[in-house]
């Protein structure tokens, strides 16, 4: 058996798979269409609605009734609207709307709904069955009624459409949340914390939330875009922002009138919000497969 030379320190192997995981991981993202064409949709929306903080080609609510129904030009890039309004003006600000929406209504369901599906997971019996019959109980409400309601009693309005989403998105993060920590209580991991005096609260911090993360982010994603939809079907029916501020769903509203005599006037917001739904849908499909340990061991 041949041995080191003596006085020469034994040179310590490289770390397997180092570098080359890295790669692979690069690779996966760059090579995975659907994540690399939703991330690409979902940095554009980001884009308008940060450049649109900035800079707007006319003030949104300008009304200018000589130059109404005017087609694309230098100085309208997408044309005017039945009063006048620039509509590329308005698509920008509406990213704004539509953002806010879904951040707050979706990090509402998300703070409340992993909260009730953390505890009835982790206290099961009469705890765990009083959360579910609740989530069952909100789930008979959903965006679209609660927004009546709440619009009966405080008016229409953004704050209406973001509590009314957010209500509405509690249960299923709940639910999604009670039946991945159930799964993972049952890991051998949790089962080392317990027998080491761990509690439960101290279980699911530490190790029952960092390994549920993954399905908890791509249903966020997929929440954020119905919550887009959700407001734009709420701004239609004048239930959600009102004017002036710019909205896309009421500029559906508003072209409806105008079908024959000017079609592109639906056209722009309509096809704005599908690009952003399926934006958010195929990141949603991609961060899905990347983040799926059982695929990435395929990869």
């Amino acid at each position: 058996m041949s041995r080191a030379a003596p006085g020469r320190p034994k040179q310590a192997a490289p770390p397997r798979g180092g570098v080359a995981a890295v790669r692979r991981s690069r690779g996966a993202v760059t090579s995975h269409p659907s994540f690399v064409v939703g991330a690409v949709l979902v940095a554009l929306l980001l884009l308008a609605a940060a450049v649109s903080l900035l800079w707007q080609p006319w003030p949104p609510a300008e009304i200018d009734i000589p130059n109404k129904l005017a087609s694309p030009s230098a100085a309208h890039w997408l044309g005017t609207d039945s009063l006048g309004r620039d509509i590329a003006s308005q698509l920008l600000v509406g990213s704004q709307n539509s953002i806010v929406v879904g951040v707050v209504a979706v990090g509402i369901g998300l703070t409340l709904g992993v909260a009730l599906g953390c505890l009835a997971a982790a206290r099961r019996g009469w705890v765990e069955e009083a959360v579910m019959r609740l989530s069952d109980f909100t789930f008979a409400f959903p965006a679209l009624l609660s927004a009546i309601m709440l619009t009966a009693i405080y008016g229409p309005g953004l704050v209406t459409s973001i509590v009314a989403i957010g209500i509405f998105n509690i249960p299923v993060f709940a639910r999604l949340t009670r039946a991945s920590a159930r799964s993972a209580w049952t890991r051998d991991y949790v089962l080392a914390a317990r027998a080491a005096g761990k509690g439960a609260w101290r279980i699911t911090t530490d190790h029952v939330l960092p390994n549920i993360a993954n399905v908890l982010i791509v249903q966020a994603t997929i929440q954020f875009a119905l919550a887009i939809l959700a407001e734009a079907a709420l701004s239609y029916l004048g239930l959600g922002t009102q004017p002036p501020q710019p909205s896309w769903g009421r500029m559906l509203n508003e072209a409806q009138t105008m079908l024959f005599e000017a079609p592109l006037l639906a056209v722009y917001p309509g096809v704005t919000i599908a690009l952003a739904v399926l934006g958010l849908n195929l990141m949603g499909d991609g961060l899905r497969d990347l983040l799926d340990p059982r695929l990435a061991r395929l990869r």
